[in-house]
């Protein structure tokens, strides 16, 4: 590490602890040259999720969109912005933990709807309509059928 008082490039490590709730390292240094102490950090290089669009586009995965997305749904439904974010970190976690850095925006919307599916079936429905643009009534019928059916 190059000391930041006279630029030597060899430092010793005296003292290390984590902070910010273990995800990063406090390192205390003191210069093998000038032995003036300074303080690094270090932390965990993230590696944003790229989120690739239908027409081909990327884009950094935002969670504020599925949040927002996922509370319009919710909208006028007994259903608490805690669960609703909670669905979002869970999905988060997934991507993050499963090693991909692109994903289809349409697996994050499979992601999404299930996620309602489990907190809200109205909420799920409306999402899945203008997710899936449906064309019609009978779409929509289709769509209400199938949660019938799983229910039983």
């Amino acid at each position: 590490m190059k000391c930041p008082y006279c630029g030597f490039m060899q430092s010793k490590v005296i003292d290390s602890r984590p902070t910010d709730e273990g995800c990063s390292i406090r390192r205390r240094r003191e210069c093998d040259d000038c032995k003036k102490r300074f303080t690094t950090y270090e932390k965990i290089e993230d590696v944003p999720v790229m989120v690739v669009k239908k027409e081909g586009t990327r884009q950094i995965f935002n969670r504020n969109k599925i949040i927002n997305g996922m509370l319009r749904a919710c909208e006028k439904r007994p259903v608490s912005t805690e669960s609703v974010e909670k669905a979002v970190a869970d999905i988060e976690n997934s991507l993050n933990s499963s090693g991909v850095r692109e994903v289809l925006s349409e697996k994050i919307g499979e992601m999404v709807m299930e996620k309602l599916k489990m907190l809200d079936e109205v909420a799920y429905v409306r999402f899945a309509s203008v997710y899936r643009q449906f064309k019609d009534i009978n779409t929509f019928y289709e769509e209400l059928e199938k949660i019938l059916k799983e229910k039983k």
